[in-house]
């Protein structure tokens, strides 16, 4: 009898979904009813049940998110993402390796630029996963290495990359526990805190004194931080915060890849439109 495939999420507000054998069967009531990201992406000017259950149907049949199906190779999805800017640094050699999440492989670590991209991109945040074969194989055969048994172990997945020999790791954690044992298993690793919506003030706080960058997601916490803490920011909806020299690189090596006209100034941060915050912040 076939394995139930279950993933679980926290996207679009921090909502949180369950997909089943490739079908949404539980969507929660999201904590962030507006963002200017989903506007922009899809449309989307108020974020509720009906909404979030399409679009997550919508990436099901898209590229196959959950399924054998899965694209896992991408290019430029957003200006300034956590897969962007691991995708540039591995192309200029800032990084040499990057360890990511993908839904049914868990933990992954990969030297291939459009591998971290396309499996990233489109992605929010995985909760829990089990494995699905065709996804591991895809992730296999473009250069990606999963943990031994597959889940989501973000230390044991820097550990691992370290075990095969590279030692600039872009590393994306969201549990200040895991920015931690990661920091403190290596000095070199570039740690990147991702999906920190909710993150309380006292953690949020550690967490920058941790990583080189971090998303400010729905956070007001982040963003109060930012104001002693960054040295350069991407973005003004869902800002990306470079917190440390090479965290600005990243960002600056991403900025020459970014197609779209730039402005580059300097000014008091962080800078934050009203209108363009996500609501309400959390």
């Amino acid at each position: 009898m076939k394995k139930e495939e279950r993933h679980v999420f926290e996207t679009l507000g921090k909502a949180r979904v369950v997909v089943e054998d490739g079908k949404v069967v539980e969507v929660g009531t999201p904590l962030v009813t507006y963002c200017r990201l989903w506007e922009k992406i899809r449309g989307i000017k108020e974020l509720n049940e009906r909404i979030i259950r399409e679009n997550v149907d919508f990436r099901i049949r898209d590229f196959g998110m959950c399924t054998g199906d899965r694209v896992v190779e991408m290019d430029a999805f957003v200006g300034f993402g956590a897969s962007e800017t691991f995708m540039t640094a591995l192309r200029s050699g800032v990084l040499d390796s990057t360890v990511t999440v993908c839904e049914g492989a868990g933990t992954v670590i990969t030297a291939n630029p459009t591998l971290v991209q396309g499996i990233g991109a489109r992605l929010s945040g995985v909760i829990e996963t089990t494995p699905v074969d065709g996804i591991i194989k895809k992730i296999k055969d473009k250069g990606g290495t999963i943990l031994d048994l597959p889940r989501i172990d973000q230390v044991a997945g820097l550990q691992k990359a370290l075990e095969l020999g590279y030692i600039r790791v872009g590393v994306t954690v969201s549990a200040l526990e895991d920015a931690q044992h990661c920091r403190a298993i290596s000095e070199h690793s570039v740690i990147f805190g991702v999906h920190l919506t909710g993150i309380s003030k006292k953690d949020a706080a550690k967490f920058c004194e941790i990583a080189d960058l971090i998303t400010a997601c729905a956070s007001p916490h982040i963003r109060a931080l930012a104001k002693e803490k960054a040295l350069l920011q991407a973005g003004t909806a869902i800002p990306i915060f470079a917190l440390t020299p090479v965290g600005k690189e990243l960002l600056l090596e991403r900025a020459k890849e970014v197609e779209a006209p730039l402005l580059l100034n300097t000014m008091s941060l962080p800078v934050l439109p009203e209108e363009r915050q996500p609501k309400p912040l959390v």
